[in-house]
């Protein structure tokens, strides 16, 4: 009896070859990491067998792997009780340890994608204000090489609409088994016409938006910052958007699904913004400060083996034929000035499909019902883009 518990327990833990792949791809590719390089991993309700695979992967590549394990139950109870003393205190340690790391990889599982959705708004806009803005925003992002990505848990699986199973072979193939290279490669007509262009107008039912994108620098996006991936991103000069967006694809922010979210632009605000049934909360997110009335980024996305929303931003966003803008924070890279310490990517989907739509650069058509149309732009098309590594 006892040679068979230790048989089934040897068994038990073999690992995950896509483990290991996943593991490397993060540290090679996207950290990019070097002998003596410090390396934040935090990991949210994932598996202590891929985190022990990712910490042996920064160690193998001479890293020094500093790990810290979340629940977003636990989370959320500090939230709900943190006073403001506490979580600037929070802010502070947390701030510091950024500021000691050259790399960063968040991974997160959601056992429940609406853990947040009860947490009042005073209280999640201390944790965003003190902890989340003054950290990551502040810190992680400009000064490090970083990652985030997600972890396949059964919630994920249903929200997408599949089984836990399907679920997981799609989300290993569509972020490890990548030929990011090759991505790159044919993005880059893309940056360079993006980095050309001043105005840009976007059509579709419901949108007539217009603005001017001068002089802010497109970033191509190839699992660098987020696995997967697929997108190239800039900024709205931040006075210049005017007109209106009707958004077609469902959102989670703060806890909370918004569906049918409509934005109405003047000089750069939104002035109006309504959702099916969660108006309030909408409006109560975008007068978290000033600058969460104003965008910080625009993007247009491309990986070909995502195609249809699963109430998560780090997939959504990068559905091939959608482009998605954001109220709120600006990245340094491409920035238009706009502070907030909101940053909500909003996904439009423009297959024909979904309705069409048209993407305008200086009054030339560049996008036709989610379809890159100029010869360039050709190769970032799906039948053209192919993902395996």
């Amino acid at each position: 009896m006892r040679m068979l518990l230790y048989f089934a327990e040897k068994e038990r833990r073999v690992k995950d070859p896509r483990y290991t792949q996943l593991a490397r791809l993060i540290v090679s590719h996207s950290l990019r990491v070097n002998a003596g390089d410090r390396v934040l991993v935090e990991a949210f309700d994932i598996p202590t067998d891929f985190t022990s695979e990712l910490v042996r992967a920064v160690a193998d590549a001479g890293g020094l792997p500093l790990v810290s394990t979340y629940q977003q139950a636990v989370l959320r109870s500090v939230i709900m009780n943190a006073t403001e003393e506490q979580m600037k205190a929070i802010g502070e340690v947390e701030r510091a340890r950024m500021e000691a790391v050259q790399c960063y990889v968040g991974i997160r599982g959601y056992p429940n994608i609406s853990e947040m959705s009860d947490i009042p708004a005073e209280r999640m806009e201390l944790y965003e204000k003190h902890w989340w803005h003054y950290v990551h925003s502040d810190v992680r992002v400009p000064n490090t090489r970083w990652v985030v990505l997600r972890w396949p848990l059964p919630g994920m699986a249903q929200a997408a609409g599949m089984s836990t199973e399907a679920f997981e072979d799609f989300y290993f193939r569509v972020c490890a088994d990548v030929d990011y290279a090759r991505m790159a490669r044919a993005m880059e007509p893309l940056r360079e016409l993006m980095d050309r262009t001043d105005r840009v107008r976007i059509t579709g039912p419901g949108t007539d938006l217009t603005f001017s994108k001068k002089g802010i620098p497109a970033i191509p996006c190839a699992g660098d910052r987020n696995i997967p991936d697929g997108e190239c991103f800039t900024c709205p000069v931040r006075d210049s958007v005017n007109g209106v967006i009707q958004f077609n694809c469902e959102t989670l922010y703060r806890g909370t699904v918004f569906n049918g979210i409509r934005l109405v632009f003047r000089d750069g605000r939104i002035v109006e913004a309504t959702a099916a049934g969660d108006t309030e909360k909408l409006n109560e997110i975008l007068d978290s400060d000033e600058g969460a009335r104003y965008i910080g980024e625009w993007s247009l996305a491309f990986n070909p083996a995502i195609t249809r929303p699963m109430k998560d931003i780090l997939f959504d966003e990068k559905i091939a034929g959608s482009f998605h803008l954001t109220p709120g924070q600006a990245y340094e890279e491409a920035d238009n000035g706009n502070r907030s310490q909101v940053h909500w990517d909003m996904v439009c989907l423009q297959m024909a499909e979904q309705g069409g739509g048209e993407i305008h650069f200086d009054d030339v058509l560049i996008r036709k019902d989610g379809l890159f149309v100029l010869p360039e732009l050709l190769e970032l098309n799906p039948d053209r883009l192919s993902l395996g590594s």
